[in-house]
């Protein structure tokens, strides 16, 4: 509890223990009415200053200039009665006040929750100077520092573990509790918890850079991004609360003039000014101010918590009306991560034809040359390597060990007129001439993710219509993926700009009310990202554009994740909803009876601050997601 909140608490205990004293002590005429002030002003003063204020600055009506009229108008019919009766009145402040604190102890609690869950930003990074660790700050640290995370420390900047194997903590990051082993040659990134061993890391950014620093960005700047629901309930405030004042204003003098002028009854000045009095309190749009924000702002929280991150309410509010799902492939929903999957037809040994291919590709740095080299399992040396010619498009032609070894696809086979025996399983198929001779092939494959398959079975009980795979891989692979993971459609050989322009395709054939969603990680993925409705990022091993062009961030690249943050949204979104209901409902239906005198000030109390309290506790119900 924040000193603000306590002193308020204070406020509220005092007011109410002078005003039940009150209450026994037979006092009446000017001392009463002075003693009555005592807790008025205690609990009110804040709010009679900020009505004052906004009268000053023009800025009239908001629910403090409601509440201010509407407690010294019932202390005044106190007087004018000379009844004595002032405790309405500074019941109606008493209350409003716990209600305002009940709400910022919520909102305080929400942020509390995604500060401790979002806990991640390092103190200091280690430098080893002279033998000796000493701590720096983590903006002071360069890209290719060396630095040294003990058991028990945040990693402070991204890196690439040096030395050390250890287990990393990621739940901060990621919701999941399931720790991620490291060991020399990994990549790292930032905010994760180093568990046991000591990992020596040499940086790849700078701290403003890393993962960490852009996770609190874009959580600090998540609130500025308004939905429509907010938008509508600030323009339905200013609109609302002028419309009611003016309306209290005509229920205060009408009724008594047509009473006398029209009817030539006695006007009841005093009835119809309490029921205006009461209307005001009634009338105030707590409920609808706060709580609606405070349901994004916890929405916003849960799926941290789960490991989304949402950059704004508006990407929260669209992400809730997703129907269609377009993925990319490769990192997205394979591992981007190429292996050998097999050895056809081969005239050696598997393990000699792995090792010729290995020191055969061994100055490339593509990813299916250091699949080969993964494969072989064995330090390179490349003493053994002479002649090497790189034919683009075709494969590597070199010496080893003085042996020419070819290896590539089937148009460098038929450059060197070489007869090859043609592969039908599905994946990049290197072939191999030694010696000029046919000696097999080696299949070599992206891994699809664990979870993919059970992701797509997901979003489409989440009520996902359509689930799309673009790709710029070969049409056979493409669509072998697309059939083990049970996708809709699939559009494959496309480079970037061919991704933007069938996703402009599906844009426009798909209704207006239903949103678009593009599930990518690579550079490449950024405008078609941008260009969706809602784009989300892999976020783990997502290149630095794909996830700044992103709505959402996936932490640790699970596509399970996507179904669970459209669920979170729309649970997000049904509370929304749910209060906007609510709380207008019961205004109206209050307001009603107010009117007509069926309502007093004490149910007034409850239209206003009991509604915003019950409103508030179900605007939290969003931050809690386990379950989804």
């Amino acid at each position: 509890m924040s000193k603000k909140q306590k002193k308020m608490l204070v406020r509220i205990i005092t007011a109410a223990v002078i005003l039940i004293a009150l209450y026994f002590i037979p006092v009446t005429g000017i001392l009463r009415f002075a003693l009555y002030l005592i807790p008025y002003f205690i609990i009110g003063y804040d709010i009679l200053l900020k009505a004052a204020k906004g009268i000053k600055n023009r800025q009239i009506f908001d629910e403090n200039f409601l509440m201010a009229v509407a407690t010294i108008g019932a202390i005044a019919l106190a007087v004018y009665d000379q009844s004595g009766d002032y405790t309405e009145a500074i019941a109606v402040m008493l209350f409003y006040q716990v209600g305002e604190w009940f709400q910022s102890y919520a909102v305080g609690k929400s942020r509390r929750n995604i500060s401790d869950l979002m806990d991640i930003r390092p103190d200091y990074a280690n430098i080893e100077r002279d033998g000796k660790l000493e701590k720096v700050d983590p903006d002071e640290v360069e890209i290719g520092s060396v630095i040294v995370v003990q058991p028990g420390e945040k990693i402070p900047i991204d890196g690439v573990v040096m030395e050390g194997v250890s287990s990393l903590n990621t739940s901060a990051l990621t919701g999941e509790s399931l720790p991620r082993d490291v060991k020399d040659g990994d990549e790292i990134i930032s905010g994760c918890i180093n568990m046991t061993g000591v990992l020596k890391i040499r940086t790849t950014k700078e701290f403003g850079e890393s993962t960490v620093s852009k996770i609190l960005d874009l959580v600090e700047n998540a609130s500025s991004r308004k939905s429509k629901s907010e938008d509508f309930i600030s323009k339905f405030a200013r609109i609302y609360t002028p419309a009611v004042c003016i309306a209290a204003l005509a229920l205060a003098i009408l009724p008594p003039l047509v009473r006398m002028i029209v009817l030539g009854l006695t006007a009841q000045w005093h009835v119809w000014i309490y029921r205006a009095l009461t209307f005001l309190v009634i009338s105030c749009p707590c409920a609808l101010v706060i709580s609606i924000p405070l349901s994004f702002f916890a929405g916003i929280g849960g799926a941290s918590k789960a490991g989304v991150l949402v950059k704004g309410s508006n990407y929260l509010e669209t992400l809730s009306q997703t129907k269609i799902v377009v993925f990319d492939k490769t990192g997205t929903l394979t591992q981007g991560v190429f292996e050998v999957n097999g050895i056809h037809h081969n005239e050696l040994e598997n393990e000699k034809l792995v090792e010729y291919a290995a020191l055969a590709e061994s100055a490339s740095s593509h990813p299916i040359s250091k699949s080969l080299q993964r494969a072989y399992g064995k330090p390179l040396d490349r003493s053994r390597v002479t002649d090497i010619q790189e034919i683009s498009g075709n494969g590597v032609i070199a010496k080893v060990d003085g042996v020419e070894v070819a290896a590539g696809n089937d148009k460098l086979m038929n450059r060197l007129g070489i007869s090859y025996i043609p592969c039908h399983s599905v994946g990049t198929i290197i072939h191999m001439a030694i010696r000029g001779q046919y000696a097999g092939h080696i299949v070599i494959s992206d891994v699809i993710k664990p979870r993919a398959q059970e992701a797509i079975h997901a979003l489409k009980e989440a009520g996902v219509k359509k689930t799309v795979m673009l790709t710029g891989d070969t049409r056979k692979v493409a669509d072998q993926v697309a059939k083990t993971l049970g996708l809709d459609e699939v559009y494959s050989e496309l480079l970037p700009a061919g991704k933007v322009e069938k996703v402009e395709t599906l844009l426009k054939q798909k209704p207006e009310k239903e949103k678009l969603a593009f599930v990518g990680d690579g550079i490449n993925d950024a405008p078609v990202l941008s260009r969706a409705d809602i784009g989300i990022a892999m976020g783990a091993m997502g290149s630095d554009a794909a996830i700044e062009a992103a709505d959402v961030v996936l932490m640790d690249d699970d596509p399970m994740k996507i179904s669970k943050a459209i669920r979170i949204s729309r649970k997000c979104l049904r509370i929304v909803y749910q209060n906007i209901v609510f709380a207008i409902g019961i205004k109206l239906i209050c307001l009603a009876l107010g009117a007509f005198g069926i309502a007093n000030m004490w149910v007034a109390i409850f239209a206003d601050v009991g509604v915003m309290i019950l409103a508030v506790l179900n605007a939290i119900r969003a931050l809690f997601v386990k379950n989804l």
